[in-house]
């Protein structure tokens, strides 16, 4: 039987979820608070279990080399850029992951974010907030009618697709990968090279995997080859972009505006992006939804007698 802690406080509030495990795997062990547990305090947590249920937490060497017991670890996360391959393979660690388990909750808020950034609800709203009521400020622009493109074509990028077929905009879509057979489903999609993409697209939104592909991809270079006035959705992962370039592209209104989920360094509290008024950002709320994260911790739940051999190099770690 498989001895089970749970290193992250979310099965506190679906309690039939954590009825349900501790009935599967008694004696499952859960925090006791709703602090993310780290360090020296997540290597006591974890003595004596052989396997983990994690959400984002980061497995480094430290922690595994101190829990020599730890032979699975089932991710809740819908993402595994805070996992190592290499030192789980190090250690004899098998691991679970459910690629595109939050993809109805993250295609909708990246639909919605494109309609936010088009019609300058963050700037209009603030301007109600600080006790004015229209003026001088212009306007802002329907998503009907544009063009836009869809960076990363997997199980969430296919999600927003879905989704703004009722929108009568037309699509470009790129990946590393083929994604022809995704367009030949809609009339309105055309599949593209990423520079054809940056150039054509009124909205930009990203649904890349964060990896050594990815990180950093838009530097001021790439920004510079976006069509000017655009906009840019991201609901991805941060990191894979330049954000200082963003700002300084946002300033000037060579970017029109940009809706952010995901940022370089997490929280991103005084991150100059959050004091333009071309932007908005929310706390990686991308999968906070009750649908969505009971969907995941079923997902680590099932994942403590699935897990498998993670292979650095391979999706989704290249």
């Amino acid at each position: 039987m498989p001895r089970v802690a749970v290193t992250f406080p979310y099965f506190d509030f679906f309690p039939e979820l954590r009825a349900e495990l501790s009935e599967r795997y008694p004696g499952t062990k859960f925090p006791t608070h709703r602090r993310v547990l780290e360090g020296q305090e997540l290597i006591d947590f974890l003595q004596g279990h052989d396997t983990a249920v994690i959400g984002v937490q980061r497995y480094d060497e430290a922690v595994l080399k101190a829990c020599p017991d730890l032979k699975v670890i089932s991710l809740c996360s819908a993402g595994v850029d805070h996992i190592d391959p290499a030192l789980l393979k190090k250690y004899g660690i098998k691991m679970w992951w459910q690629a595109g388990i939050n993809r109805v909750s993250v295609s909708e808020l990246a639909v919605s974010y494109m309609v936010l950034a088009l019609r300058r609800i963050h700037e209009f709203s603030s301007i109600l907030r600080a006790g004015q009521w229209g003026g001088p400020v212009g306007f802002g622009t329907d998503l009907r009618g544009k063009t836009v493109g869809v960076h990363g074509v997997g199980h969430i990028g296919k999600a927003v697709i879905e989704l703004l077929q009722g929108y009568g905009v037309h699509i470009l879509a790129s990946d590393r990968i083929d994604v022809s057979d995704v367009a030949a489903g809609f009339p309105n999609v055309e599949v593209v090279g990423p520079e054809e993409m940056w150039a054509r697209s009124d909205v930009l939104t990203i649904h890349l995997s964060k990896n050594a592909t990815t990180i950093g991809l838009y530097d001021a270079a790439v920004l510079d080859q976006l069509k000017p006035g655009a906009v840019i959705v991201n609901c991805a992962r941060g990191g894979m972009f330049d954000e200082d370039a963003l700002a300084e592209r946002l300033e000037s209104g060579r970017i029109a505006a940009a809706a952010f989920d995901v940022y370089a360094i997490e929280p991103a509290n005084g991150s100059r992006l959050l004091t333009l008024p071309t932007f908005f950002g929310s706390p990686h709320i991308g999968a906070t939804t009750r649908e969505s994260w009971g969907a995941m911790l079923r997902s680590g739940m099932h994942g403590i007698e699935h897990a498998y051999e993670p292979q650095p190099g391979v999706y989704p770690f290249d």
